[in-house]
């Protein structure tokens, strides 16, 4: 599979959520969302963490990034899209484990999925705060009960790490999804269709969320580089 570095950063040059699908079917790895923002802020630590693992072209500027290093294939392979074709393609064939959101969410997920894909193997589940000695807990369930697929929904990099501290003590296919189960459940309404199309979420989460100026500035640093040949 071809990967294409930057800043740094390596980002694998999937084709389509699909490709994704059947690359993981062979390797345990942690999969890894790559944005502007993780490429222009990510420290040794979280770069040699993606590094070993699986980046993938989750926004229009690792999009963008990668087609100015020559792969015009590129496409953004949004994570909250991507984990439910995992699970769509996978239902039959794996077992799962989630983690993250709040109790109330996690249990709706659950439910719902049960109520999507009737077969699917949940293993177990829990949320995405944790207290003295839930850590080992966890590691303990997951030895014990083996899960192909854990889906952790924790925020960047925070779920990055807690996964690489997991897939020491169990390997399997690891995703990081952010606030998926929030837009699973409903309690989180994506972008319009209009704004995923023309890879205007980032435009539509500012309008929403104003106190993300901070992060749209990293942005403006990201795409000046990206035109002068920096990254």
């Amino acid at each position: 599979m071809n990967n294409h570095f930057l800043n740094g950063l390596r980002t694998y040059t999937f084709t389509s959520k699909k490709d994704v699908v059947s690359y993981i079917q062979s390797h345990n790895t942690i999969l890894v969302a790559v944005n502007a923002e993780k490429i222009m802020r990510s420290d040794e630590k979280l770069k040699t963490l993606i590094n070993a693992n699986t980046g993938y072209s989750d926004g229009v500027g690792a999009v963008w990034a990668l087609k100015k290093k020559g792969f015009k294939g590129a496409i953004k392979i949004p994570g909250v899209e991507l984990w439910f074709e995992i699970v769509k393609t996978l239902n039959h064939s794996h077992s799962f484990y989630l983690i993250g959101s709040t109790t109330e969410v996690i249990e709706t997920t659950v439910k719902k999925l049960k109520v999507d894909f009737p077969e699917i193997n949940i293993k177990g589940y829990r949320n995405g705060f944790f207290k003295d000695g839930d850590l080992d807990k966890l590691k303990a369930d997951l030895k014990y009960l083996k899960p192909e697929i854990v889906f952790v929904a924790m925020g960047s990099p925070k779920q990055e790490y807690l996964m690489q501290d997991l897939f020491a003590s169990h390997e399997a296919i690891y995703q990081g999804l952010g606030g998926s189960f929030d837009v699973y459940t409903g309690k989180v309404k994506r972008a319009p269709v209009f704004f995923v199309k023309f890879g205007l979420e980032w435009f539509y989460r500012l309008a929403k969320q104003p106190a993300r100026v901070g992060r749209q500035i990293i942005l403006m640093k990201f795409f000046w580089k990206l035109m002068i040949g920096k990254m």
